[in-house]
């Protein structure tokens, strides 16, 4: 299958893109993510304000076939929320790179190391579909 992948984005592991936008941290799930979950019918939206390190759950995606949980790229404080996706959440499977689910000021950009470029993220998503799992 090929996916798409935004060259701009950093990604975790765990299927999370972030990139940084006039200071902010813009966050949403990958193209394989969107995949993997099929057709996105709910997102549950955190609260502008809430705080969440790197790796801490966020929100949860609920498609016709699962719900999955959604972690923070980097820590930081929620200050927006993507309000296209209470209503429209299968953004999330059009267009998955303009379609941010939350934008958080990051106490620690030097988290960014830590997640893969979008060349990395495709070596790993490869290696992924070689195994034949996620």
């Amino acid at each position: 299958m090929a996916y798409k992948y935004d060259s701009s984005a950093r990604y975790a592991k765990t299927h999370d893109w972030v990139r940084i936008e006039d200071g902010l941290a813009v966050c949403g799930i990958s193209d394989y993510a969107q995949h993997a979950l099929s057709d996105v019918v709910y997102i549950e939206l955190p609260d502008t304000g809430a705080s969440y390190s790197q790796g801490e759950v966020y929100s949860t995606v609920e498609s016709v076939k699962a719900a999955e949980e959604v972690y923070a790229p980097l820590s930081g404080e929620v200050v927006e929320v993507n309000p296209a996706l209470e209503d429209a959440p299968e953004l999330l499977n059009t267009e998955p790179y303009s379609a941010w689910i939350i934008k958080v000021r990051p106490t620690d950009l030097g988290e960014l190391e830590s997640l893969m470029d979008a060349a990395a993220y495709e070596a790993f998503i490869n290696e992924l579909d070689e195994k034949g799992g996620h």
